[in-house]
């Protein structure tokens, strides 16, 4: 625990939702909600609009429907997302060589350890022009807290949203968690959180007052004697620049349970493509492969296979998958796979047995490689060309039309998409006109900056940020190029890539 609030705990607010609503005037200050768009798709992030109808993160798109049916469902836009990210973290970098980023919209930083704060004032100083720079530069909002550790500058953070910033004083640790419930304490869920609750402790007071002994006896040494120095006040963990990877992972939720088993091994090999794709980018290569498997029922069931050596290579994880489906009865239907890597490494070992049998082949042919003439011919392949008519248009994506500009998808169905177009600098909801699908005028695109940048070095914004009771509110700056890689972003670590489970695209109503 420190002497003075120096660990600041930043939380963008309503990340996803903002962003959207930064870059779509049409629906600032309206409900956008921002996930899966099947039947199984989940709610990723929702405006603090949606929020007052009850819609909250990780809910079934089904029930946010029910509760707020006139809100824009969105597709999310990675991309921007991660764009955006790299700018915080930029500005973030500039504090502290300590900053221990969480997720792309959240981050812990030492304040101390990048000389930006010794004590109160100058710490609240550092958070307020935190939140102005990532004003100016995103259009964004965020909330800032600040505390003498990790666990108590999130909950800062938490209470200062939206748009805010809070400083708990040291000393006053106790007074502030005494009437919070327990669930407010890191690794409290909701099954110990139950647990708690039938031992008559439903707040962080009654747990202090319970002792340690009474919560090592419920919980575990380990649990109850962190819980109760947590539920004291007490949090000891540093601020830590680098956290290592366990494992990379890719699952798919589907609309309707696959019960083809062609098809399931066809999508377990497209998983399987996408984890070495976001392997590779992590810069890391892993021994152990492993399988997840949701049957209709809701059972879960998880294969792995470890390998001699770490592998980075997609026939190899590719083939392992497909073995440990062999193991697997998908009788009755599936509903979620998943293929994941852990065992990570940051070098890779080649199959030696594949090796060995090559160089044997090699010397079997006196050490001669085969010339072009030796080479059977291949007919080369034609590429496959796509068919228009089968584009995919996902609502809230970018895209650019020959006569009208950049706009975003509002809508498709039945062989038609409808587009509003507009870009994060309009000062107007821009109009909507419907097209074909396979309108040749008519072109995916990328994501629009949220804030331009004017050639004579001034910036103008045209961003929106939730602000105090989660109201939108234009405000001007400059900021980062967009696409700029700033060596202290992070990949997020719970949030799957692609548009969620069950995303495809859906008639949206801002």
């Amino acid at each position: 625990m420190r002497a003075a609030p120096t660990i600041l705990h930043l939380d963008m607010d309503a990340f996803f939702a903002a962003a959207e609503q930064a870059s779509k005037p049409s629906l600032r200050g309206k409900p956008v909600i921002v996930g899966g768009l099947g039947p199984r798709g989940v709610v990723s992030t929702a405006s603090y609009e949606a929020r007052r109808f009850g819609v909250r993160s990780a809910m079934p798109m089904a029930q946010a429907r029910r509760l707020c049916p006139n809100a824009a469902y969105l597709v999310p836009r990675f991309q921007l997302y991660r764009t955006i990210s790299e700018q915080v973290m930029e500005l973030l970098g500039r504090l502290s060589p300590l900053v221990e980023p969480l997720s792309l919209d959240e981050a812990f930083v030492d304040l101390e350890a990048g000389g930006a704060a010794f004590g109160s004032a100058a710490a609240r100083e550092a958070g307020e022009r935190l939140r102005r720079d990532i004003r100016a530069v995103t259009g964004l909002s965020g909330s800032v807290g600040l505390a003498g550790s990790k666990m108590l500058a999130k909950i800062a953070s938490e209470q200062a949203k939206p748009d805010g910033l809070v400083l708990i004083e040291p000393g006053t640790e106790r007074g502030l968690l005494a009437p919070m419930p327990v669930r407010t304490l890191p690794g409290v869920g909701p099954a110990t959180g139950e647990h708690l609750r039938r031992a008559g402790m439903t707040t962080v007071a009654d747990l202090a007052e319970a002792g340690e002994d009474e919560l090592v006896r419920l919980l575990g040494k380990s649990h109850g004697a962190s819980l109760y120095r947590m539920a004291a006040g007490h949090d000891d963990r540093p601020v830590v620049a680098e956290r290592d990877t366990k494992s990379v992972s890719v699952e798919d939720t589907f609309d309707v349970d696959l019960h083809d088993r062609v098809r399931i091994m066809t999508e377990v090999g497209r998983l399987a493509d996408r984890c070495v794709q976001r392997l590779r980018a992590s810069g890391h290569s892993g021994r152990t492969i492993v399988l997840k498997v949701r049957r209709y029922d809701f059972s879960t069931l998880t294969r792995s296979e470890t390998l001699r050596g770490p592998t980075d290579d997609p026939g190899v994880v590719r083939e392992a998958a497909g073995r440990l489906l062999d193991s697997v009865d998908t009788t009755g239907g599936v509903r979620l796979l998943g293929v994941g890597v852990s065992g990570l490494a940051d070098f890779t070992q080649e199959d030696l047995f594949a090796q060995a049998a090559e160089e044997r082949a090699t010397e079997g042919r006196g050490g001669e490689e085969p010339g072009a003439e030796e080479t059977p011919a291949v007919a080369a392949e034609a590429e496959p060309v796509e068919d228009p008519t089968q584009r995919r248009w996902l609502a809230g994506h970018d895209v650019t039309h020959a006569e009208y500009g950049p706009g975003w998808v509002q809508g498709s169905g039945v062989g038609r998409v409808t587009v509003r177009f507009e870009t994060p600098a309009s000062l107007v909801p821009g109009r909507v006109r419907t097209f074909r699908v396979d309108d040749p005028g008519l072109e995916p695109s990328e994501p629009l900056p949220l804030v331009e940048k004017t050639g004579t070095g001034t910036d103008t914004g045209a961003g929106m940020g939730a602000g105090t009771d989660g109201k939108a509110g234009a405000e001007a700056g400059g900021g980062t190029p967009a696409g700029q890689e700033s060596p202290l972003a992070r990949r997020p670590k719970s949030r799957s890539e692609g548009g969620g489970p069950g995303s495809g695209a859906a008639m949206s109503r801002p």
